[in-house]
């Protein structure tokens, strides 16, 4: 990590001397809460797609507090970090004791390299698994206390699940939406590990044929669907235990409105961790399937596709590419042949 920071360059106006290894920007005093000054600047954690520090600074009264510095040295950084903000924004909106604040987003004013930025509140957390008693019940809170702005599935600006954008545009229809959702992650995935007819051909039998049958129910003959604001990509690294309070928190958010059953479609995969059943068990504990019931482990299975294709654009010539393809297959030949 501090081999990645060491690219970025200083680019302060500030009279005073700053400790640490990390060089701050103009444009990050500029969000900073008026009076602030900053102590130190230290490179912290580690990232795949960013390079991250923590931030300590100190109040007109002499107090101090630590923040939480994201920057990313690609184009894309600018979209990706605006995703983020206003995702983390809207789940402090609706669960302030779940989530870090964001401060804010911007762009270094340094010319070279083009650096974008997200400042959040910075929290002492532990990667441990979280306890999932404690999961399932906060999380289970955000999906319920979660009120849509517009009534429907989707988000007000794109978010980027890792370093990749998904599909997020409003839509009244939540089998629509994850069937765009769906096409949108496949075309990231050829991309990156090229054509594969047999896939191709099962995700577009999928959303013409198993989606009307499998989630298309959910929102017909009378029935609705309450679009609920999810993290998006809720697995471990993206979970931590307050080392002091015990308390949970989540992060580095790719949010959207969707149906709640989705957030936790990533919970059975085989790369994650959460894929115990424990955390099934407890959300739904505090979260009672959709009807119907019965289907709810087939629904379970086709929302993990989404992280599995996700995955395999992240990761080329993963197996899990193959996972995701005997999934498609598993539930066209349930529900093939059921369409009414």
């Amino acid at each position: 990590m501090a081999a990645k920071s060491e690219k970025l360059q200083r680019y302060t106006s500030v009279d005073y001397e700053i400790s640490g290894n990390f060089p701050l920007d103009d444009a990050v005093f500029e969000i900073l809460p008026s009076g602030t000054r900053v102590i130190s600047a230290n490179s912290y954690g580690s990232s795949a797609w960013s390079i991250t520090a923590r931030v300590n600074v100190e109040n007109s009264e002499g107090s101090t507090t630590n923040y939480f510095l994201k920057c990313v040295m690609e184009e894309s950084g600018s979209a990706q970090l605006k995703g983020e903000y206003y995702a983390m924004v809207e789940l402090w909106k609706t669960v302030p004791s779940l989530v870090p604040k964001a401060i804010g987003y911007g762009k270094f004013k340094v010319e070279s390299p083009t650096t974008y930025f997200l400042l959040i509140e910075f929290v002492n957390i532990s990667d441990r698994l979280p306890d999932p008693a404690k999961l399932g019940a906060q999380i289970a809170e955000l999906h319920r206390t979660s009120i849509s702005p517009t009534g429907k599935f989707g988000f007000n600006v794109p978010t980027y699940d890792g370093r990749l954008p998904q599909t997020v545009d409003w839509d009244s229809s939540w089998t629509s939406f994850f069937g765009n959702l769906l096409r949108g992650i496949l075309e990231l995935d050829i991309k990156v590990n090229g054509k594969w007819n047999d896939l191709e051909e099962m995700v577009e039998k999928t959303v013409n044929i198993v989606l009307p049958r499998l989630i298309g129910i959910l929102e017909s003959n009378g029935r609705t669907l309450k679009p609920c604001l999810i993290h998006g990509d809720l697995w471990e690294g993206n979970i931590g235990t307050d080392f002091e309070s015990e308390n949970i928190y989540i992060f580095d958010a790719c949010s959207y409105y969707a149906h709640n059953e989705m957030e936790i479609g990533m919970w059975r995969t085989d790369h994650h961790r959460l894929k115990a059943k424990a955390y099934r068990r407890e959300y739904l504990r505090n979260f009672e399937p959709t009807e119907p019931v019965e289907e709810w482990d087939d629904r379970n299975r086709l929302y993990s596709i989404k992280t599995k294709l996700m995955y395999s654009a992240h990761v080329p010539g993963t197996k899990v590419r193959n996972q995701a393809y005997d999934d498609l297959c598993y539930l066209f030949e349930r529900y093939g042949n059921q369409l009414e």
